[in-house]
């Protein structure tokens, strides 16, 4: 129990271990949301094309001087799926559970455990060009702790939580859960309770459209940061996943 504990406070310092790695100051919001979405979808595909996966599943990107990489595939080149959310996820080869005796199907209530690391973007649209800016890490479980993380509420959110709520917006799921991640996750199968201390070998990459995660709506202050009009890139692991007490469903 005092193991768990210990995970369970990891997992939530790792958040408050990280913060923004840049800043955009000339972004202006679109006053047509439909055009956040293009620029987002633009973003996602130029990062797409100059990113690729390390031997670890570490997402890379391609470097203009160093020939080791010139072999390596784009993102773009390892079938990605796009989901009817906009949200596109990418499965690495040599990386998922293969024993068949340990189905686990993630459902959409469980309470997982992620090791990885996540982070959000601006898409932003500069003389034509549209890129991703603004790049803050969210969670990152590799260069922090090195432990992962049980039971996110960008996952699922408790009903303790939701009846704690102060406000309107506060006593609804959308206001914590991340709806793109959590429709591509279902794609993916979990590990068997794998020891924390496993060195991890990343499943796969999550893109999450603004659209498909915050969009324009409240949402928790994770980071004490907003992520209006922000996409998010999850390059994870599932080490274990189990049953939600029937208490905690919403």
């Amino acid at each position: 129990m005092k193991k768990i504990f210990l995970y369970i406070l990891a997992g939530s310092l790792c958040f408050s271990a990280c913060k923004k790695d840049d800043d955009v100051s000339t972004y202006v919001e679109p006053e047509d949301i439909a055009t956040q979405n293009t620029y987002d979808d633009q973003a996602i595909k130029k990062f797409m094309d100059e990113n690729y996966l390390d031997a670890q599943g570490n997402i890379k990107a391609f470097s203009s001087t160093d020939t080791a990489d010139d072999n390596e595939k784009k993102l773009s080149e390892l079938s990605p799926i796009t989901l009817p959310s906009g949200t596109i996820y990418i499965m690495r080869n040599g990386a998922q559970p293969v024993n068949p005796a340990d189905d686990q199907t993630i459902k959409d209530d469980d309470v997982i455990k992620i090791m990885g690391r996540v982070y959000s973007y601006l898409a932003v649209n500069s003389d034509g060009n549209t890129l991703f800016q603004a790049k803050a890490a969210f969670l990152n479980t590799i260069d922090g702790t090195g432990v992962p993380v049980i039971d996110p509420m960008f996952y699922y959110v408790k009903k303790s939580i939701l009846e704690a709520g102060t406000t309107d917006a506060s006593k609804k799921a959308s206001y914590y859960q991340i709806p793109g991640f959590r429709e591509a996750l279902l794609k993916f199968k979990s590990f068997k309770d794998l020891p924390s201390e496993t060195p991890y070998n990343l499943q796969g990459v999550i893109i999450v459209p603004s659209r498909a995660a915050f969009a324009r709506n409240p949402h928790y202050p994770y980071l004490n940061t907003s992520y209006r009009n922000k996409s998010f890139v999850f390059n994870f692991q599932i080490y274990g996943r189990s049953d939600r007490p029937s208490g905690e469903k919403q």
